[in-house]
């Protein structure tokens, strides 16, 4: 048999069995994995994920190559897998920032959500900008409700643009923080993530659809993860709803540490591994007293907390 061919690509689509990789001469030749691979230690439900740096073997009469070799990743973002409790599931990897794209209706946003997704992030320090989508459609109340949240998370230091994708508000604004750079886009089903990309780029030609009227809840309409070029050196990656977050892959000291705010007032907090509850002399409990943390911020930590310290109650699995 002839010698395969090595060719160095980054992966631009992934199915969770199949993938596209794309070669620096831009071609792009469709791929299965070859072995196992794990992420410290964990077992990973995708192997790997759209923005990898991958190397290739590939036969000259074979359509389809291998994946053979998985370079090192600067940053990724993973979150527990939605199928195994066990198991980790990649969403990107080697981005330069995220978009995480929300809404405060139809679907309402989910209590927490923003933060787990946060969580996810800030240990990589990859910047996200918050997108509130569909605020055409909000009571005079309900955007008051959403300039409070704009408030919370730009006062520790997160962009967010407050506009809709088909009244073409903030899309403009948006669209600058875009160039150059490999972005993710992610968010809940049914947000408008697709309509979002395709309002930035109406080439993309990104498949759509309502929420479920039956239900109020989000229908996935991206089933696959894909990446876009933009511009002359950036990109775009387009991620499947999320449903829920869960992290197994956490400790306390994580979820503690990951919480910006928090993280910088811990230094001042009498112990070292204070988890911001019942500790004495804590200074993110004293923050919170005064006002200057958001308590908002602080029950979805507290509840992430209790969550994770649940799961690690029970033995991490022989992987």
């Amino acid at each position: 048999m002839p010698e395969a061919e090595r060719i160095n690509g980054v992966i631009v689509r992934s199915t969770g069995s199949h993938y596209e990789v794309q070669t620096e001469d831009e071609e792009r030749i469709p791929c299965r994995i070859r072995g196992k691979f794990r992420l410290e230690g964990w077992k990973l439900t995708n192997p790997v994920a759209v923005g990898d740096k991958v190397v290739i073997e590939k036969q000259k009469q074979d359509p389809i190559g291998q994946i053979v070799t998985i370079e090192k990743r600067r940053n990724y973002v993973a979150r527990q897998s939605p199928r195994q409790k066990h198991g980790l599931h990649l969403m990107a990897a080697n981005i330069d920032q995220a978009v995480l794209v929300t809404t405060f209706v139809q679907p309402t946003l989910k209590p927490g959500f923003i933060d787990r997704f946060l969580l996810m992030t800030q240990g990589h320090e990859i910047p996200v900008l918050i997108f509130i989508n569909k605020c055409d459609l909000l009571t005079e109340d309900e955007e008051k409700q959403v300039r409070g949240l704009q408030n919370i998370y730009e006062s520790i230091g997160y962009q967010t643009i407050a506009g809709s994708a088909e009244s073409d508000v903030g899309v403009s604004e948006l669209k600058s923080y875009l160039d150059g750079k490999i972005t993710l886009f992610a968010g809940q089903s049914g947000v408008g993530k697709s309509t979002l990309l395709n309002a930035l780029e109406p080439g993309l030609g990104l498949r759509t659809a309502d929420i479920s009227q039956r239900s109020g809840k989000g229908l996935h309409t991206t089933t696959n993860a894909e990446m876009f070029p933009w511009g002359d050196s950036g990109a775009v990656i387009d991620s499947p709803g999320i449903k829920n977050f869960s992290f197994n892959h956490f400790t306390a000291q994580d979820v503690a540490h990951n919480f910006r705010e928090f993280f910088v007032l811990s230094k001042d907090c009498k112990f070292a591994d204070c988890t911001h509850r019942n500790e004495p002399k804590c200074a993110v409990k004293k923050a919170l007293e005064e006002g200057r943390v958001s308590a908002l911020r602080y029950q979805h930590y507290l509840q992430i907390l209790e969550e994770v310290e649940a799961q690690n109650a029970w033995d991490r699995p022989n992987l």
